[in-house]
């Protein structure tokens, strides 16, 4: 598996190869089109420079002068068409044919940096061959010659040249190390993070990257770390869920399992099995509730469940609902009455209609006797809100925190046979329909729940 590291390494590799045939390409068409032109014609100047002083001084000794001319810098070949004279740095190649020397002598200007034939490179301006030269005629003691000249190119490297050369060559290496240890400290932390994922795939939710950085990828951090809060806080929550399943589940059966045992008893009184069978229905309602309320929180738990909303009036509903339970408010002595505005609502009626059945059984059951029950409901232009409010033994401020939690019920509540999840699902369906719940409680003074719904 090629690792990011090695990727960048090659990339960063390529790039700068890329970069020195690009440079090394530019540079060459440059040196085409301007520089070589110049240099030919710089030279050319010299040339006729050195042949018009040979003509007008006339110098007593021209072996001495060519020579003074080769030790200065120049590369030098003197010849009358018959065999010739090298002065300065010595050829590689001194292949020159005889067809250009006597074209020279004829008068005519040799342009052989100009047109040296490998024209794919630059690589003529460094070509040690006598070709690769400037020639030009010129005339001493009435005697014709043709003089072929070049710089010597070892002498045109001067100190400058390599300082600069090192000072290049120095940069380049430091900046491929530089970039190495970049990228090793800038893929270290992705690393760490490929780790974490594993850790987290095998369920360890404890995992925290510590990585301070300021940039994109200590925000990736960040959030990798918040969501490994979130993962562990769900995990816990899916534990206690099962947990508490479970035990809700557990209670109930081995109840039902006790009672039926007892009931296999021939020798129990009438009133005895009447009060075992009474106990293994309420249990069975509550297994039967219990099922049905965690069949609606799945349902409610899928983001992608639509709402089926509907017009329909919302007074009707709270009014039939108020009915249904008109005898439990009977059996347990409490006084309901309701102020509803008529109000037509566009919402899911099955939906709320959980939300009205939880909030008026809870208001029956945790109330006192003889207590009192009010229902509300008014519109705004924006919103429909319903309030239940009750006179019941309310919670305390701790216990008030945790009435939205599943599963979570007051020790007042044991005995009233609740499932924990009424509320839980009573705040889900309201935040589906965008709305919000607001509870207030106040202990053994009663409990006020505010539904604020907006209109879709």
């Amino acid at each position: 598996m090629k690792t990011l590291y090695s990727k960048f390494v090659v990339t960063t590799l390529l790039v700068m190869i890329g970069s020195l045939c690009i440079g090394f390409l530019a540079t060459n068409t440059y040196y085409h089109q301007v520089i070589k032109e110049k240099n030919d014609a710089k030279n050319v100047n010299i040339a006729q420079d050195i042949a018009k002083y040979i003509e007008t001084a006339k110098p007593d000794d021209l072996d001495n002068y060519f020579t003074t001319l080769g030790e200065i810098g120049y590369q030098i070949y003197v010849t009358a068409g018959d065999e010739g004279e090298f002065y300065g740095g010595k050829y590689r190649d001194k292949t020159l044919s005889s067809n250009t020397v006597d074209r020279v002598l004829d008068g005519e200007i040799y342009h052989g940096m100009r047109d040296f034939p490998k024209e794919t490179f630059m690589t003529g301006f460094f070509a040690n061959e006598l070709i690769n030269t400037i020639g030009v005629p010129f005339t001493y003691e009435n005697k014709h010659y043709a003089l072929f000249i070049r710089p010597d190119i070892r002498l045109l490297f001067s100190e400058v040249h390599t300082i600069l050369g090192g000072l290049i060559l120095v940069m380049a290496v430091l900046s491929l190390l530089a970039m190495l240890l970049f990228a090793k400290a800038l893929i270290r932390p992705i690393t760490q993070l490929t780790e974490a994922t594993h850790q987290l795939a095998h369920e360890k939710f404890d995992t925290l990257l510590d990585i301070d950085r300021a940039d994109e990828i200590g925000q990736l951090a960040v959030s990798f770390n918040v969501m490994t809060e979130k993962l562990q806080e769900n995990d816990r929550i899916r534990k206690e869920f099962i947990s508490n399943v479970s035990h809700d589940f557990q209670s109930p059966l081995l109840n039902i399992q006790g009672y039926v045992d007892l009931l296999k008893n021939p020798l129990l009184t009438d009133k005895e099995r009447q009060e075992y069978t009474t106990i293994i229905e309420l249990e069975t309602k509550r297994l039967s509730t219990l099922t049905k309320q965690l069949l609606l929180l799945t349902s409610l738990d899928q983001s992608t469940r639509l709402l089926k909303c509907e017009p329909y009036r919302l007074d009707e509903q709270l009014k039939e609902t108020v009915r249904k339970y008109r005898w439990q408010l009977e059996e347990a002595n409490v006084q309901l009455s309701y102020q509803l505005e008529p109000v037509t609502y566009d919402g899911d009626a099955g939906l709320l209609q959980n939300v009205w059945d939880n909030l008026l059984t809870n208001a029956i059951k945790y109330n006192v006797e003889g207590g009192e029950i009010h229902v509300h409901l008014q519109e705004s232009s924006t919103s429909v809100e319903v309030i239940v409010e009750d006179s019941g033994i309310g919670m305390t401020a701790d216990q008030l925190q945790k009435v939205y939690d599943r599963f979570y019920r007051a020790d007042a509540s044991r005995t009233k046979q609740g499932t924990g999840l009424g509320l839980a699902i009573v705040k889900q369906i309201a935040e589906l329909h965008g709305g919000t719940v607001q509870m207030e409680s106040v202990i053994n003074s009663g409990t006020k729940v505010r539904i604020s719904l907006p209109k879709l």
